[in-house]
């Protein structure tokens, strides 16, 4: 059964972006390679609520959710996640079909 990896991406003004931008281009080959495909991965955020404004949004949908826990388990992504943890706010979601 498909399952959807959504994530917000909150970025500190202050901070800025720091290796997030590293990390994006690393993560597409991992995630792809687990059977991730992107439906969204976008800056062109428009926030309906005040409590959820994001800067940035993606959506990943997995064949399964096997294939997404092995993905984010995987030793390939464990090695960059550093980068977005030092960088910005991420807070996901996983729906599933």
């Amino acid at each position: 059964m498909a399952c959807f990896f959504i994530i917000d991406v909150y970025i500190d003004k202050n901070k800025g972006r720091g290796s997030y931008d590293d990390y994006v281009e690393k993560v597409k080959t991992i995630v792809e390679n687990y059977g991730g495909e992107y439906l969204a991965r976008t800056e062109s955020v428009t926030a309906l609520s005040p409590l959820r404004k994001p800067d940035r949004v993606i959506i990943i949908r997995f064949p399964s959710r096997d294939k997404l826990d092995a993905c984010f388990a995987s030793d390939e992504y464990r090695q960059i996640m550093h980068e977005r943890i030092d960088s910005v706010d991420a807070r996901a979601l996983i729906v599933e079909e």
